[in-house]
């Protein structure tokens, strides 16, 4: 019993394809024992925290950054032509586990909400115009608008000449009354240690929010 224990101990994870069956049915035949190359390691299971990064030495003196705990990701917004680096607040949704959204586990291809005012304020400046609703104080009331800012003629051209071009999604302009925006991640927070990605937009960002509501249900 000792030495079976002390076995399955040593036993590391791996990613042959030896113990598998053929497309047939057919056992394989076992001619070598693991090797280096077909070696696997454990999940990273990043989670939203103070940034926390572990790196790991891999094969032919590679280097892989393990993104233990991760808080913040650069986000772009594809159709605004604007990236910024904004906090990462909830994970909402994950197409392959359900499991990965209760733990709040960065994974790519996850949805996330991240927050949205670094975007608002680029918009606000770039446009010259406010998004979304407009802002209520803390006792419900509309707030006063903010005094206007003072501009050079050459950049009041250059904000009047933008806008034609100020066209936005009605799903992301309700989403900034919120302070959140709903976002997918496209890097790999367990091999690079980064967490970017890129807002949902149009027919995307309808079908992620039909899932949601479907799941509420």
């Amino acid at each position: 019993q000792r030495c079976t224990l002390s076995w399955a101990g040593a036993m590391g994870i791996s990613r042959d394809s030896q113990h598998k069956r053929r497309l047939t049915g057919g056992k394989k035949p076992h001619h070598h024992k693991k090797r280096k190359h077909e070696m696997g390691r454990q999940m990273a299971m990043t989670k939203i925290g103070p940034k926390r990064i572990h790196p790991v030495r891999c094969r032919g003196g590679n280097m892989k950054f393990r993104g233990i705990r991760i808080d913040t990701g650069n986000i772009s917004w594809g159709s605004e032509v604007c990236t910024r680096k904004t906090r990462i607040l909830d994970v909402v949704y994950n197409a392959s586990n359900n499991e990965l959204v209760r733990t709040k586990t960065l994974v790519k291809g996850a949805i996330i909400q991240v927050d949205a005012t670094p975007f608002r304020q680029w918009y606000e400046s770039h446009y010259g115009t406010t998004v979304g609703k407009k802002r209520k104080d803390k006792t419900g009331e509309e707030a006063e608008p903010a005094a206007p800012v003072k501009r050079s003629n050459s950049v009041q051209k250059k904000v009047l000449a933008r806008q034609p071009e100020k066209v936005i999604d009605p799903n992301i302009n309700s989403q900034f009354d919120t302070g959140r925006l709903l976002a997918s991640i496209s890097s790999r927070p367990g091999q690079c240690g980064r967490c970017d990605g890129y807002i949902l937009e149009g027919k995307e960002l309808e079908f992620y929010v039909k899932k949601m509501a479907r799941k509420k249900k």
